[in-house]
Formats: C-alpha cells, structure tokens, sequence
C-alpha cells in the first residue's frame, strides 16, 4: 500500500510509504491519503493523527514527477470543486501532527504546514523549490509559509527555492522540536497520546477558537474563545472532568 493505516489507543498513525521515491505523491498515494483523511474525520474513535513518512530519508517530497498524469479535467473544473486535493480533507477540528523525517519539499511542505504541530528529525530539510522547475507552490505555501515564517525568510525560500535546515526551521518557529531521528516517531506518539488522554470535544474547540481567532481582531478572538468556553460549559464530558478530578481518578471522555 502507498500509504500505511493503523488506529491505535484514540490516535490515527498515516504513514506515506514510498521511501524509494522519496515519498512523493502518485495517483494512487493521493487517493488513499483522500480516504484516510475522510476517515479520520468521521471516525469517532479517532481524537489525533500522526502524519509520517516511511524511511528516514523523506517526510514528502511533493507530486511524483514520472508518475502524475497531465489532469483530464480543465482547471476551472479542479479549481471550482475543491482546489487541489489532500489538503481539503486535512481540514478538520481534530489535530494533526507531522513527524517530519528528512525532505519536506514542495507538496510535502505545503501539506505539513496543513498540520498543527511539527517535529521535526535533525536530518529535516524544509523547501518550496517550485520556482526551480517553472511551477509554483499552489497547495498553500504562497499563503502559508508567510505565516508560519519571518517574512523575508519566507519570500527567501519562496523566490529562490532554497532550503532551510532542521535547525533553521526550529529558531525561525516552524517547527516546534528537533530530536534525533530514532526518537522523532516515540517523540510523536508522547505528544499524540497526550492529547488524545484530553477531553476531545475540549481540544477540537481549542483548535477552533486558536484556528479562526487568528484572523479576528484580538477582541473578537477573545469574545469568540468565551463562546466556544460557554458551548462546552454543560457537556457530560466536562461534569465528567470535574468528577474525576475530585475522585483522583482517569475520567472516561464520552465526546459529548
């Protein structure tokens, strides 16, 4: 399978398994990363994902190259459905972390800067190298990267197609940790696992108000984080919280 599948303990672990190929994207790649997203999405027992590549070379290398057909479709048709694929799927409350081991170049980045957490190996590499084969980063990275990044240090990156080190992508903020390569999966999985023993309905809307508050004004930001308190306020899972925490014991999250 191009693509590897397991749910384990509330955590969903996506690993694309193309090492030969640096784990670029074909057709069938695409379509099962399409699937897994939605079924992650609708699955109720899934809480958080970890997005991996196999090998430790790459993380994502972006399309395929010798193996993406030209598109039958016109761009208006690609354009007007849903843009691109993968990303509109990745769209959902539920987190996602990448564990970037190696390349993130190209698609490959564009898809974990989609992700809400990012830790990377210390042999990560970090590019948009489109401009270097008269292409463009058209998944996210024009909008992305200058919001993940400085400035100059995006436009750098952008207009010149260069890469950024393990070390580079930590001090600039688009990582949040660097560790070995043979630590970065048990890494993954501490944080996954963390979040997954976290009330859900609490850590989508966490997500939400941090997601769409971002791009209120500061007020409004916090009037709308003291709404989403308030929709959380009477859930069975939240007098469940309290309950547990007065009988110092592990509450059992029902998601409602």
């Amino acid at each position: 399978m191009p693509v590897d599948f397991e749910v384990k303990n509330h955590v969903a672990y996506v690993v694309i398994n193309r090492p030969d190929a640096m784990n670029s994207l074909d057709p069938a790649s695409i379509e099962s990363l399409d699937r897994i997203w939605q079924e992650v999405k609708d699955n109720p027992n899934i809480r958080v994902s970890v997005l991996t590549g196999a090998g430790p070379k790459a993380f994502c290398t972006g399309s395929d190259m010798k193996n993406s057909p030209t598109p039958k479709e016109c761009m208006a048709a690609i354009y007007l459905r849903d843009g691109q694929p993968i990303l509109p799927r990745m769209k959902m409350w539920k987190p996602i972390i990448a564990a970037i081991n190696g390349y993130a170049v190209g698609g490959g980045l564009e898809i974990a800067l989609g992700c809400d957490m990012r830790i990377a190996s210390a042999n990560a590499k970090f590019g948009l190298t489109e401009v270097k084969v008269a292409s463009l980063a058209g998944l996210n990275g024009t909008q992305m990267l200058p919001r993940a990044l400085p400035h100059a240090v995006a436009m750098k990156m952008l207009l010149t197609g260069d890469m950024i080190s393990a070390d580079e992508a930590l001090r600039y903020g688009l990582v949040s940790d660097v560790v070995d390569q043979s630590s970065l999966i048990d890494t993954a999985c501490v944080y996954a696992e963390k979040i997954a023993r976290a009330a859900p309905l609490s850590v989508q809307a966490a997500k939400q108000a941090a997601i769409l508050g971002r791009d209120m004004p500061l007020e409004h930001g916090i009037l709308f984080g003291h709404l989403m308190w308030g929709i959380l306020r009477d859930t069975e899972d939240r007098k469940e919280g309290f309950k547990a925490f007065a009988e110092k014991r592990d509450p059992q999250w029902q998601g409602a």
